[in-house]
């Protein structure tokens, strides 16, 4: 899959743009839960069905953190996630609009003459609630209006689970309470973050259970503080473990960050600086505060074998 950075206007005048006749599904696209599948596989599917290219249209960065509005807190997939599971869709072509202020004072005839009909869009396949251009004044039947006869419009209708529409809302709601097996179901697959190993208080060695500390490589969203079993993907290496995620309010009083920190059931060997994925399985508790060191030292080896018992 190739990956386009549009910045309007400039680029789309770029002779490195080799423009093709394409399929074009258009959307945020935070969450990637199966909502959006739903939008981006319908377009991939007709691309092949006509010959055409499948491509992807998406905005970075998060349009309520370029506008400094509604209850954002971070991504669900930030913009290298979106791209390795676009990929993996069969997806051809990601283009990745620059949003900005200028950007957000697009008209809707101005996103649809300026920005799609440009790009050879032959069919623009969209959400059943999208909306475009400036407050959001396009929807979908202004889209088919402004595409006229050179660009027809599909309208995916909203996924439901178990009879409730999934949404990227609803999701964060989902890992705020700690709700990750629902939260897996709704996006098609566990939620992952990423982080680079960086050197911790060391701490955890010393009580026998040495741990990789994260500093995450984008702003995610931060689910429920706790403890969950984890799989962790190290290179070619698929491994097992358990993450702490908070205050540690064992040793600390109050005011400290929360972190991450993974200790590894299958490895032993130094990570400092290198990338891992972890994808959050299961929570398996609340962070407390214990009376004792042995007191928390017997309940992380009771959360390795309970993470043990949940990743086999």
């Amino acid at each position: 899959m190739k990956t386009v950075m549009l910045t309007y206007p400039q680029t789309l005048n770029s002779d490195e743009l080799r423009r093709q006749p394409q399929v074009l599904a258009i959307g945020q696209f935070d969450g990637m839960h199966l909502g959006h599948a739903s939008v981006i596989l319908s377009a991939v599917r007709i691309a092949r069905e006509t010959g055409m290219q499948a491509a992807v249209m998406t905005f970075h960065p998060h349009p309520k953190e370029v506008m400094r509005k509604g209850d954002y807190e971070g991504y669900l997939t930030p913009l290298r996630d979106k791209e390795d599971i676009l990929a993996e869709m069969g997806v051809d072509v990601l283009y990745v609009v620059e949003f900005n202020e200028e950007f957000s004072q697009l008209t809707p005839e101005q996103f649809v003459h300026d920005l799609l009909l440009p790009l050879q869009t032959r069919t623009a396949v969209v959400g059943f609630d999208f909306r475009f251009g400036h407050k959001g004044a396009g929807d979908e039947q202004m889209l088919r209006a402004l595409g006229s006869d050179q660009m027809s419009v599909e309208t995916v209708p909203p996924f439901l689970l178990n009879g409730e529409k999934v949404s990227s809302s609803l999701i964060r709601g989902l890992l705020k309470r700690g709700e990750m097996d629902e939260a897996s179901q709704w996006l098609g697959r566990p939620y992952s973050i990423r982080g680079t190993v960086i050197h911790g208080e060391k701490r955890g060695r010393t009580i026998g259970f040495p741990t990789a500390n994260l500093e995450l490589t984008d702003h995610y969203v931060a689910p429920a503080k706790g403890v969950y079993a984890v799989r962790v993907y190290y290179r070619d290496q698929l491994l097992r473990g358990v993450m702490n995620l908070g205050v540690k309010p064992t040793f600390h009083d109050s005011g400290m960050k929360p972190t991450f920190e993974v200790h590894l059931l299958d490895f032993e060997g130094h990570l400092y600086d290198q990338e891992l994925r972890v994808e959050l399985v299961h929570y398996i508790r609340a962070e407390r505060k214990f009376d004792s060191i042995d007191a928390l030292i017997s309940q992380i080896r009771e959360d390795a074998l309970t993470a043990a018992r949940l990743l086999s």
